[in-house]
């Protein structure tokens, strides 16, 4: 079979950013090294890098979208045997060791510059509601409809993503008593749901 150039050049990236991926494993480049001292460090070439990532930030995108896809397949797992509560709790430990550090510090900057120019990040951006689906998933199946589920699990997922900014600013200035603040916020919208039940 022969490949078309779009193929190729699809195949080329991926394994460009397995490269990248296994390189820096977990973490993420700062946002003040170069190009070329990512190309140096994974021994390719700065035009590679620039040709299919286009800069920087398209770089620590394109990383943050690969490793978060990871994460979820192991959330997954918490989210097919779990409750919500599980969930949330498992999202917020995967995300608050300190190894993770580095990619919530690369999370929060490729957000600020997604809210900047929205037409270079829409693959990032389009990543960022799986969470969201998940834990709607699972408000569901714990009995608030559609609607109320969306709501829940996309405010949770604010409050979980503000937590871990503040974190990032102040670090120790979380404590257990936020998310546990989150999940009596599930528990209300349950026993709300329940009561309106005929």
């Amino acid at each position: 079979m022969i490949l078309s150039s779009k193929e190729r050049t699809g195949d080329a990236r991926e394994r460009l950013l397995a490269r990248l991926l296994d390189v820096f494993g977990g973490t993420l480049p700062a946002p003040e090294v170069s190009l070329r001292e990512i190309a140096a460090r994974t021994e390719t070439s700065h035009a590679l890098l620039r040709y299919h990532f286009g800069s920087l930030p398209g770089v620590l995108a394109a990383m943050l979208k690969a490793q978060r896809a990871r994460d979820n397949e192991a959330l997954l797992e918490t989210a097919r045997h779990g409750t919500f509560d599980d969930l949330v709790v498992a999202i917020w430990r995967a995300y608050t060791r300190p190894e993770q550090l580095s990619r919530v510090r690369g999370f929060f900057h490729v957000v600020g510059l997604a809210a900047y120019r929205p037409e270079d990040f829409r693959e990032f951006i389009d990543s960022l509601d799986d969470l969201t689906k998940m834990l709607a998933s699972l408000a569901e199946r714990e009995g608030l409809d559609a609607g109320e589920a969306l709501t829940l699990a996309t405010v949770t997922v604010a409050a979980i993503r503000g937590l871990l900014l503040q974190e990032v600013l102040t670090p120790g200035a979380h404590s257990e008593d936020s998310v546990a603040l989150i999940l009596r916020m599930s528990e209300d919208q349950t026993i709300s749901r329940t009561r309106r039940k005929p």
